[in-house]
């Protein structure tokens, strides 16, 4: 063995490491009785194809990648029914400083792998991704709504109407009513506070007096665009509802199971299921799964002062 160099027992007989970008693929194959080969392939779906193939006819049965952003994902997609993958974290994998390039990175990758001493990121089988998908897209959804919200109340604030300062919700039925004839071009603050419902807590002298403003053009415009936006965005969030409960209904055991906890009701239950699965051989413990999850608190202390950890950063599925 040459002087610096690291041997390591070989675990896996045949592996390959992958180095992904967004445009190629760099693969790297090792193993028993297999000359170590590296080539390059593109990230259409013919190339990773052709990838999978030239993985297969070398005999290999574990490949290992680094979680480069979301470009990961597609090649996961097409290797994922023929190899055992693992997706490791890059900060897990680092390679020696100033010797840095992507055929390096996938030699090294395939080094590590065949000495079993990578650990794969846990990826939730095909169903679950896309339940995952759906999750956090109506999760970003239900972000914008209420960006939109509040700038409609900014709208509303540059107006010098002070809606939001008498009525509780400026989007319940009352407020609805008012905001509309605003937009319609209804001025007359007497008429317009005469559009609440009695519910409302204030005063209807304080009520007109809020809606004594200087309203023009540009703010109706602006008012109207942004209620079309919200309730444009609120049809896409019943759509992605529709679909997740299609995704859930095999899950019908599993959801009973979890709302007998306490607290957790059948949108939280679904929550759960789209982000760690139902089968928990992937977490050794419940201790493990806090962990992965991110709330478990670590240790780190040093002079007796202890730091506060900075939450684990999720790998991008």
């Amino acid at each position: 063995m040459e002087s610096g160099m690291i041997s390591f027992e070989q675990v896996v007989a045949i592996g390959c490491g992958l180095d992904v970008h967004k445009n190629s693929v760099v693969a790297t194959i090792g193993g028993i009785g297999v000359d170590e080969e590296t080539r390059t392939f593109g990230t259409f779906t013919d190339t990773l194809e052709q990838l999978d193939s030239w993985l297969k006819q070398a005999g290999v049965t574990h490949v290992a990648m680094e979680s480069t952003s979301v470009y990961w994902k597609p090649v996961y997609n097409i290797l994922e029914a023929d190899f055992e993958i693992l997706l490791v974290n890059a900060q897990h994998v680092k390679n020696v400083p100033g010797r840095k390039t992507d055929k390096a990175d996938s030699r090294w990758l395939t080094k590590l792998l065949l000495s079993g001493l990578l650990k794969g990121s846990f990826i939730p089988p095909c169903d679950i991704r896309e339940m995952r998908d759906l999750f956090r897209y109506r999760k970003k959804l239900t972000a914008q709504i209420v960006a939109e919200k509040n700038r409609f109340q900014k709208i509303l604030e540059d107006a010098n109407i002070k809606l939001g300062s008498v009525i509780s919700d400026v989007f319940g039925a009352s407020g609805k009513a008012i905001t509309n004839a605003i937009i319609g071009g209804q001025t007359d603050a007497t008429k317009l506070a005469s559009l609440a419902n009695y519910s409302i807590r204030a005063s209807k002298e304080t009520l007109r007096q809020s809606l004594q403003g200087k309203i023009t053009g540009h703010h109706r415009f602006m008012l109207s665009t942004i209620r079309k936006s919200i309730a444009n965005t609120e049809n896409l969030i019943v759509d992605i509802e529709k679909s997740i409960d299609e995704h859930v209904q095999q899950y019908s055991t599993e959801m009973d199971l979890l709302q007998t906890v306490p607290g957790v009701g059948k949108q939280s239950a679904a929550a759960i299921i789209s982000e760690i699965g139902t089968q928990m051989d992937a977490f050794p413990s419940a201790q493990h799964l806090a962990s992965w999850a991110g709330i478990s608190p670590g240790n780190n202390e040093s002079a007796g002062k202890k730091k506060v950890d900075e939450l684990p950063k999720a790998t991008p599925i």
